[in-house]
């Protein structure tokens, strides 16, 4: 069996896989999950580039979704980037494998598409996350090589998925290659190996990194969220059980159901420790297999930080805004899901060695047996819904009127459970649904405990909007135009001179005469696009060097590797 058979199995495979998680996700709508928002018909505008004052969280990802509904329906657009994490989660881990057998390779890839992590941050919503996660196999290959020729050029590559992912995608991705990059190189080259990681991090980093930098707040850093969204057991194992079964999400509600069952929870160690050890004494690849457990430890001690040292965390976000990336720490167990994967693979080749065929179609079987919640759509709670006909009557009214001015959503709250979409929480879409600057509260309240809210104009708007009747004359002066107001009983209104120009099951829309046509966001256009062009630039020249392909591992067109400049040729 050829290389490219068998990446176009473990491309299939990982395809079964996706259709199997999603299955009622897959019907036409949209899947409306916690952070997952897609909308019909999303549109260009100064929040898909991160100018508007909000934290860039969405950038790039929200201009890559949005590029592509331009040319594929939107619903189908979010279908075909869910069943690419798990086509590329299967295809790159399986690749790593250093087996020419079909059943280890599928083993790591079945366990890195399917397991805790992906499961939990699925439910969450974070598709941008693991769009990036799914690559990493690749970026540990990648990084491993980048002192070498045009290594600077396949790392940019392997690393374009986290970049569309945006901030957390990318941060996991350049710690796995940087610590990868370092160990393996030696010398002058390691030097030159992490050089070239920062730099290629660095200038993928720029469309979010830049209107970060320069909205009118700065960067957001509160070390008090720290206990919030630290890592906490979901298993009988304690966090750092959880941990390192690759669960332990802060979000309790996102645990698939059944997961953590004291039985199921056992089972499930076995393998990941045999995995390891697996790993630790069989696998043959000497380029990347040490770079890749140092990735995966240091991994695990930043998923860990905030549950055991939770003041150091604090600190280091005091110190500077950016590492607030890190209060989330379980994300950081994705080098770790890679180590368990490819080690899985290894005992699966070892049992192939042995004649025991059995023993290897159970280790590809396991991942699923272990966590059939994953299954049709995490047990029923990903389904497709459509956005309510009223949704659409208001964008229409909305941004046909040629008058300037903002969009205040109430009630005042960041997540919604809307009834048409099955009560399931999800961050408002108000925002990316319609096509001028809508204001909502970006507060995030976990077990009673609000974090600060970070977009400017939510903050000087807060006072009123929170009274769920906003005076109409305060909300002129602040530049709103329109208020959009859930309908449900009781439900808030401006009050005084606001005329009601919708009213429906789902939503009723308030206009303001006279508004003072918005507030000027203050993040300047000038030093994003120069981000954009010099990031676009990078990705140009990553992707026509000479002598090199652009196909990544599921096309069966990688490079072909060169011998490494140390290793000794028989």
């Amino acid at each position: 069996m050829t290389d490219r058979t068998r990446h176009l199995v473990a491309a299939l495979t990982g395809l079964g896989l996706g259709l199997a998680a999603l299955g009622p996700g897959l019907a036409p709508g949209f899947v409306l999950s916690y952070d997952m928002v897609f909308v019909p018909d999303p549109a260009f505008t100064r929040l898909t580039f991160g100018l508007t004052g909000v934290v860039p969280r969405h950038v790039p990802s929200d201009a890559f979704v949005t590029a592509l509904a331009a040319v594929v329906p939107a619903d189908a657009v979010q279908k075909l980037v869910l069943l690419a994490v798990f086509v590329m989660a299967c295809t790159s881990a399986a690749s790593l494998v250093p087996s020419p057998r079909l059943l280890p390779r599928l083993a790591a890839g079945v366990c890195y598409a399917w397991n805790p992590f992906v499961a939990e941050r699925l439910l969450l919503g974070q598709w941008a996350l693991l769009l990036g996660y799914a690559a990493l196999p690749w970026v540990v290959a990648a990084a491993a090589r980048t002192d070498e020729p045009g290594g600077g050029r396949r790392l940019v590559r392997a690393l374009l998925p986290a970049a569309i992912g945006g901030f957390a995608a990318l941060a996991v991705s350049a710690m796995t290659a940087l610590a990868v990059a370092l160990v393996t190189a030696s010398g002058a080259g390691r030097y030159r190996a992490g050089l070239r990681v920062v730099a290629a991090a660095g200038v993928l980093s720029l469309p979010w990194l830049v209107p970060g930098a320069l909205r009118p707040a700065g960067l957001p850093g509160d070390g008090t969220a720290v206990g919030l969204f630290s890592a906490r057991a979901d298993t009988p194992f304690g966090t750092l059980g959880s941990l390192l079964l690759l669960g332990g999400v802060w979000n309790g509600e996102t645990v698939p159901s059944g997961y953590g069952a004291p039985v199921v929870a056992t089972i499930w160690l076995v393998v990941v420790v045999v995995a390891l050890a697996a790993y630790g004494r069989w696998c043959r690849e000497p380029v990347w297999r040490r770079g890749a457990a140092v990735a995966a430890a240091a991994g695990f001690a930043v998923a860990a930080l905030g549950a055991v040292a939770a003041r150091v965390l604090e600190g280091v976000i005091d110190l500077w805004a950016g590492f607030a990336v890190l209060r989330d720490g379980q994300q950081f167990v994705a080098p770790l899901a890679v180590v368990v994967a490819v080690g899985l693979g290894v005992a699966a080749d070892r049992a192939a060695e042995a004649r025991w065929p059995g023993v290897a179609a159970a280790a590809v079987a396991a991942p699923v047996l272990l966590l059939p919640t994953l299954a049709w759509g995490a047990a029923g709670d990903l389904r497709s819904v459509r956005y309510p006909d009223d949704w659409a009557r208001a964008r229409q009214i909305i941004d046909a009127d040629p008058a300037p001015g903002d969009v205040l959503v109430l009630p005042w709250a960041s997540y919604r459970s809307y009834p048409w979409n099955g009560g399931r929480r999800v961050l408002d879409p108000m925002p990316r649904y319609l096509h001028r600057r809508v204001v909502v509260d970006d507060a995030v309240t976990v077990g009673g405990t609000t974090v600060a809210p970070e977009d400017p104009r939510a903050v000087k708007l807060a006072p009123v909007a929170r009274t769920g009747t906003p005076p109409a004359a305060t909300l002129r002066d602040e530049g709103v135009r329109y208020v959009v107001v859930d309908a449900e009983p009781g439900a808030n209104r401006p009050s005084g001179a606001a005329a009601e120009v919708l009213r429906g099951p789902d939503l009723v829309v308030y206009r303001i005469e006279g508004a003072a046509g918005g507030v000027r966001d203050a993040v300047p256009v000038a030093p994003a696009v120069a981000a954009w062009v010099l990031t676009g630039l990078a990705v140009f020249w990553s992707i026509t060097a000479s002598r090199t392909t652009l196909s990544f591992p599921l096309l069966g067109g990688i490079t072909p590797r060169r011998p490494h400049p140390r290793r000794r040729t028989p």
